[in-house]
């Protein structure tokens, strides 16, 4: 029903057969979206990430899960104009936590990010 409404980006175990069982695109590499003023990156993670962002600019948010460690930093990279800074989130992972930081999500509205935790039970 919400099929016309996922933004979904490829993961690093994605397969073409994958798509073919689901009605809505997964297929891609990266997403970009807005959120009032603020672009958002989102990629899986294993391609671009911390140690090799994709161009951004000052303020805009890279948003990946590879690592299944949740994050929210702030981080400098250098671009055609100089450096910059943008906020780096990862939601983490409700399947695969890593380093012990729970099963976690995140939820993002114009007001805010928010981390979420998924109850075990």
């Amino acid at each position: 029903e919400v099929a016309d409404e996922l933004l979904c980006v490829r993961g690093n175990c994605e397969a073409e057969v994958d798509q073919m069982v689901l009605n809505f695109p997964v297929m891609a590499e990266y997403a970009v979206f807005y959120i009032g003023d603020t672009m958002y990156f989102a990629t899986h993670g294993h391609k671009f990430n911390k140690d090799n962002p994709p161009c951004l600019k000052e303020g805009d948010v890279l948003l990946h899960g590879h690592t299944h460690v949740v994050a929210d930093e702030i981080c400098t990279a250098k671009g055609p104009k100089g450096e910059y800074t943008y906020r780096y989130l990862n939601p983490g992972s409700v399947s695969i936590p890593k380093e012990n930081t729970g099963r976690k999500y995140l939820l993002l509205t114009e007001e805010g990010v928010t981390f979420k935790v998924l109850e075990e039970d």
